[in-house]
């Protein structure tokens, strides 16, 4: 019977690869959670933000999995956006939801946007050290 071989074990410094960078940004997000034929609205804060989902403070209680209407508007555009996004992470009180609903005008939106922001993913001394390699 063949075996697999055992998965390295991450030390506390590595980090999981992300499929997109994420980018820093704060903005009000409301978050509209449906479970047990209950709607519950929650006041959230967005921290940080990527072409396929957004990450965002809620003082309160969501389930991994859960699927809810994000509701908020990008600095600088004038169109409110109201998504469907399904629970992916959680760290205490940030959230991690990916999109499930964004359109193909929204996409070029958030391309357009995401690349005038501070990138949120990158170690701090890195940051430092490409900036003072650039000077």
């Amino acid at each position: 019977m063949p075996t697999q071989p055992a998965k390295a074990r991450q030390t506390k410094g590595e980090r999981r690869q992300r499929r997109y960078p994420r980018f820093r940004v704060e903005f009000p997000v409301e978050v509209t959670v449906f479970s047990a034929g209950d709607r519950e609205q929650l006041g959230g804060h967005c921290r940080d933000l990527s072409v396929a989902g957004i990450g965002v403070l809620i003082a309160a209680e969501v389930t991994l999995g859960e699927v809810a209407v994000l509701s908020f508007s990008l600095p600088g555009v004038r169109e409110p956006w109201k998504l469907q996004a399904v629970l992916r992470h959680r760290r205490g009180y940030h959230y991690g939801f990916e999109f499930l609903s964004l359109n193909g005008e929204q996409s070029q939106a958030l391309a357009d946007f995401l690349p005038k922001l501070d990138r949120a993913d990158r170690d701090s001394s890195a940051s430092m050290r490409a900036e003072a390699a650039k000077a």
